[in-house]
């Protein structure tokens, strides 16, 4: 992969939930790490934690709808992370892709998918059903998503992984995507 572009690489990553202590931007901030190690890449994070999202119908032009929608529109890539609850992406994730409008924003963006759970399967399924979600609205859903089993045995309380293959999965979530875009460019 090339390390130095001429054009400018911007990537939105979107945290698929919004629960305080989360294993999810844990093992995202190791793909926001990943990136960093490019100055053509720029960051730009979407956390429910911090935005005020409406349900989908109620005001398609808030001001935090408006604000997502531009993150989005001005991206070269985006980057999922979610949690598995009950089987499926949380709600959070879900209603970030309806915020995105229809038809959706993520239509001909390239998507990279990283899913953890607690489960010993990891987030196969739920990264199963965003798959589906994801290439019907039209985005270009990269192959070899991370799913990440057991993550809360994975991370010490300052958020360093312990685990240096599944660190090294993480990460190449970014490469992954990187690794598209400059391919297509």
């Amino acid at each position: 992969m090339a390390k130095h572009q001429q054009n400018p690489i911007k990537i939105v990553t979107i945290l698929g939930t919004s629960r305080p202590g989360n294993f999810t931007s844990r093992a995202l901030a190791l793909v926001h790490d990943e990136f960093k190690k490019y100055d053509h890449v720029s960051l730009d994070l979407i956390d429910p934690a911090v935005r005020s999202l409406p349900f989908p119908g109620m005001d398609p032009d808030s001001e935090e709808t408006r604000a997502i929608q531009n993150l989005v529109t001005g991206a070269t890539g985006v980057i999922f992370a979610t949690p598995e609850y009950h089987g499926s992406p949380s709600s959070m994730t879900k209603l970030i892709i309806e915020n995105l409008g229809f038809p959706s924003l993520l239509a001909g963006k390239p998507v990279a998918m990283l899913g953890v759970a607690a489960g010993q399967i990891g987030a196969i399924k739920t990264l199963e059903q965003l798959r589906c979600i994801l290439s019907h609205i039209g985005a270009i859903v990269l192959p070899n998503p991370v799913s990440v089993a057991g993550v809360q045995k994975l991370f010490t309380d300052e958020g360093a992984c312990i685990d240096d293959e599944i660190e090294k999965k993480i990460r190449g979530v970014a490469v992954n995507l990187l690794d598209y875009i400059e391919a297509t460019a």
